[in-house]
């Protein structure tokens, strides 16, 4: 019987499952994708939200690197491969219904393309977004360099 997530609400402390089975019976979407959140293992800051398909994540599980897969890219990117910006895998969870990873991951360098730390720099404030955080060169509080 194929595995689903619901029994595992019920089950003990430290009971274990076969990997591949758990990755059979993620619930991925029609393009074969599972949301991925990428937070720092140290500090529990998120950093990112990304895509993954099975075999990014038997690969971040085998090598340690975390792999992505680019939806307009098509294709698996490694975390820092152009960027140096690297992403080591500390610890990978699955949620309750399977349907989003938790990465806990050592970050080397900004996690977000803009070079801020963290993707989520803008926060909802009553009727207006802020910028949380600097874009890196340029002074808080501007629109400009």
């Amino acid at each position: 019987m194929p595995l689903d997530f619901k029994m595992l609400e019920t089950a003990p402390e430290g009971a274990a499952l076969p990997l591949g089975d758990v990755l059979d019976a993620l619930p991925y979407n029609d393009q074969g994708l599972v949301a991925a959140i990428a937070v720092d293992a140290a500090s529990g800051q998120v950093l990112m939200l990304a895509w993954m398909d099975r075999a990014a994540i038997e690969r971040t599980l085998a090598t340690g690197d975390v792999w992505y897969f680019s939806r307009s890219r098509q294709r698996h990117w490694r975390k820092g491969e152009t960027s140096g910006h690297e992403q080591r895998l500390a610890e990978l969870r699955f949620d309750c219904d399977g349907d989003a990873l938790l990465l806990k991951v050592r970050q080397t360098g900004p996690a977000c393309h803009t070079g801020r730390r963290s993707c989520f720099y803008l926060r909802a404030d009553g009727d207006q977004v802020r910028v949380e955080e600097a874009l890196p060169g340029k002074r808080p509080g501007t629109m400009r360099a």
